[in-house]
């Protein structure tokens, strides 16, 4: 109970998002335009800041984000298995298989401040940062495929992946920005926590296409249930412990990205039934996270 109210606030921003699309009647241009801002503006520099300020220690830091790529590999090949007995449309199939794998950064990064303050916010970013290339790589890769968008092009235009490599190549420089940048990126991170989790309440949809519900549950659990256990089993193998531990088990515990709803829809991919899902991990995940956090710190 003592952790479900920790994250009481995060999920509290999300639920707000929900009541304020449904009964303010913004329209969809005002949320268009707020989910731009946050995936092109606020969020890459919340990566930005995060990784630029995190002290950068490979050696260290290649069990923890050993474990977090094999967790999210587990869910690639999991991802793959209702291909084996369910016949669907290559693009739909596309759409829905990022959701085995893909993480919500916005949740990541507000569950670990919460719960582990500096550090935690530190360790998280380090792993959303490295994490976000492949999360990305392998989901635009997956619909440039079987759509008619290319790969790279698609790749080159990301905002996530460029804010992850600026952070990456101005932290192995040594660069830290002056005190009046760092304070800039520090306000439009600040307002990426917030207006983020508003915009993923008010992306909350459960309408579903018909026919992939079977394929949503399993990748519901695998999400949820699955990628987690991988992350504890693998953790401990690789002598992970304490906040490293804890945090890379939370990362794969993490609803599936928002973000997967606007690349499916930008591919020409099937975004209803991804939006289904997002909002099934996103509302389940405010089961399972309290549970997976209360039983890492008990």
């Amino acid at each position: 109970m003592n952790t479900a109210l920790l994250l009481f606030p995060d999920f509290a921003l999300i639920l707000l998002g929900t009541a304020i699309r449904r009964w303010m009647h913004l329209g969809d241009h005002f949320w268009n335009g707020v989910e731009k801002l946050v995936y092109f503006i606020l969020f890459p520099a919340l990566l930005i800041n995060a990784i630029v300020k995190t002290r950068l220690d490979l050696g260290a830091a290649l069990p923890l984000l050993a474990t977090a790529f094999a967790a999210m590999a587990g869910g690639m090949l999991l991802g793959l298995l209702p291909r084996l007995v369910v016949r669907l449309p290559p693009l739909t199939f596309a759409s829905l298989f990022q959701c085995g794998y893909r993480f919500n950064s916005y949740i990541a990064l507000a569950v670990a401040g919460m719960l582990f303050g500096a550090p935690g916010i530190a360790t998280m970013g380090l792993i959303v940062g490295a994490a976000v290339p492949l999360a990305n790589l392998v989901s635009v890769w997956m619909l440039a495929r079987h759509g008619e968008v290319g790969l790279w092009r698609e790749v080159a235009r990301n905002p996530l992946i460029w804010g992850t490599a600026a952070g990456f190549l101005l932290n192995l420089a040594g660069f830290l920005p002056p005190p009046p940048v760092q304070a800039f990126l520090g306000r439009l991170a600040d307002a990426s926590i917030a207006l983020g989790l508003i915009t993923v309440g008010a992306a909350l949809r459960l309408e579903g296409t018909p026919g992939v519900r079977g394929v949503s549950l399993w990748l519901l659990a695998v999400k949820l249930l699955a990628l987690p256990l991988i992350a504890a089993g693998v953790g401990r193998q690789l002598g992970l412990s304490d906040l490293n531990y804890q945090v890379v088990v939370l990362f794969a515990a993490l609803p599936t990205a928002s973000s997967a709803y606007i690349l499916a829809m930008r591919m020409g991919g099937d975004g209803r039934s991804v939006a289904w899902l997002i909002s099934a991990t996103t509302l389940g995940s405010m089961l399972t996270l309290p549970l997976w956090a209360a039983w890492l710190i008990r």
